[in-house]
């Protein structure tokens, strides 16, 4: 294929985000026939972080291929092989290494964009399979768990006092103004609810209900990642919670709209508004790292150096307290069917990975190594 049309392919796939029928049209050329309603389905079945990632998988391929000089129309599975290869850092082609889930739900775009064009499925080819078998090797297929954000830190008693990073040490290091209001608010309802960073800041005022007669409230849900038909949930709110989204919502003046919401600061960082949008879904991790850092300078978190908390601030994501708050219930003795049930998991794996670590320092082995250690 001609130079041209590959950059042409390239243009495309980033000025037409809103289309899937442009951009596969995009991948595979004018030429070839495409099941438009087929990805039209797709465009309304599968949820928008889903039609994201799809576009920008497609955008990826695209790009290699440009540099490869390949039409994707044309491609051959040796040449996703080679994709495979470079992704996985097995081949130095000057790309940055990703992780084997990542490489998987690329292949699976992949596949899906060539049979909506009515194309050979390149990634269920041998080679291609035996590659991605390979890179699963390579790689290992152990995700990075983010690091958890537990309410007392990592302790095996709930009774304990409260260490390290926790949830009681960020509340304690929220500002005293409409910023740690805010603050203060979102990290109570995350761990009550153990909401997804897409769930917490598509909360309107309306979806609080409560409080009741002892104060607690309720969360209702209207979507999330696992629940794309829009059935609904239920969360519940504390009444410590329910007290921190009164005093943010009274600080903010928020009647109805977004609950949520960015709050401008000047230079100083002295507050200059209280924005009328939405927090943005990709600014939950930055908060939650900013909260640690505040923690860590007002000597909240121990003994903990600069080392350590350079370390924190790498492994926290917008999955921290979820994953905190998975551990908090394994260590109170909850079972699974009632962690799953509670916090809207679909995976029964991924709860117990979750658990896994703090399993491993509470369970048999862990207590016969203590007695045997006692005794000694």
């Amino acid at each position: 294929m001609p130079k041209s049309r590959a950059s042409t392919a390239v243009v495309r796939l980033s000025t037409e985000p809103a289309d899937l029928v442009g951009e596969v049209r995009a991948l595979v050329g004018p030429a070839v026939r495409i099941d438009e309603a087929l990805l039209e389905a797709a465009m309304r079945g599968w949820s928008a972080n889903t039609r994201r990632a799809f576009r920008s998988d497609l955008g990826l391929w695209g790009r290699w291929c440009i540099a490869r000089r390949i039409a994707p129309a044309d491609a051959a599975p040796a040449d996703v092989a080679a994709w495979i290869r470079a992704l996985a850092g097995i081949d130095d082609a000057h790309v940055k290494p990703r992780a084997s889930a990542t490489i998987e739900r690329y292949l699976v775009h992949l596949g899906w964009a060539y049979r909506m064009a009515g194309l050979a499925d390149l990634t269920a080819d041998p080679l291609v399979r035996f590659e991605r078998k390979a890179m699963r090797k390579h790689l290992g297929t152990r995700q990075r768990q983010a690091k958890a954000i537990r309410f007392k830190g990592d302790i095996a008693d709930l009774d304990s006092p409260a260490t390290g990073v926790c949830l009681a040490h960020l509340l304690k290091a929220c500002r005293r103004d409409a910023l740690g209001l805010r603050d203060a608010a979102l990290l109570r309802i995350a761990y009550d609810t153990a909401a997804r960073r897409s769930e917490l800041v598509a909360i309107d005022v309306a979806h609080i209900e409560g409080p009741d007669r002892e104060g607690a409230g309720l969360l209702h849900i209207p979507s999330s990642k696992a629940d794309q038909t829009g059935e609904g949930a239920l969360g519940y709110l504390s009444p410590a919670t329910m007290q921190a989204i009164d005093r943010w919502r009274a600080a903010g003046a928020i009647v109805r709209g977004p609950l949520l919401r960015r709050v401008v600061t000047h230079f100083d960082g002295s507050i200059d508004r209280i924005g009328s949008e939405r927090l943005h879904s990709g600014s939950i991790a930055l908060i939650y790292r900013r909260l640690v850092r505040q923690a860590w300078e007002q000597g909240l978190l121990g003994a903990m150096g600069e080392a350590e908390r350079d370390r924190w601030l790498a492994a926290v994501s917008s999955h921290s307290i979820r994953v905190g708050v998975a551990q908090d219930n394994f260590v109170a003795g909850e079972g699974l069917p009632a962690i799953m049930q509670a916090y809207r998991w679909k995976d029964a794996r991924t709860v117990l990975r979750y658990g896994s670590r703090v399993s491993a320092k509470s369970g048999a082995s862990a207590r016969l190594a203590k007695r045997f250690s006692e005794d000694s």
